[in-house]
């Protein structure tokens, strides 16, 4: 399991950062969008 793991991350290692950086700016939205009742 952990060896496949490691070859997933081995093969993706170009699109990795961005992907990362998605994840990211999606969680920053959501926790945006959560918060904006709180101000209303």
């Amino acid at each position: 399991m952990a060896r496949e793991i490691k070859e997933v991350v081995v093969r993706s290692s170009d699109t990795l950062i961005a992907d990362a950086l998605g994840v990211v700016s999606l969680m920053v939205m959501l926790f945006g969008a959560l918060s904006l009742p709180s101000f209303f």
